[in-house]
């Protein structure tokens, strides 16, 4: 069986912080885009579901 495909960043070049700390282009928070390189690909996956939804609201 193949090793899991590793999740690659959600950034797009778009990097400008809302009024909230929120990035306009991939939605992560400053912290999230900070702790991206050292988060587990399972946390990675968590956060990616968690941007869909803010996009959503």
């Amino acid at each position: 069986m193949s090793e899991p495909k590793p999740v690659s960043s959600p950034c797009v070049d778009i990097c400008a912080l809302d009024d909230n700390d929120v990035c306009m282009g991939c939605r992560r928070t400053a912290d999230e885009i900070g702790q991206w390189w050292t988060m587990s690909d399972d946390q990675k996956r968590q956060l990616l579901s968690e941007i869909k939804l803010r996009e959503a609201t």
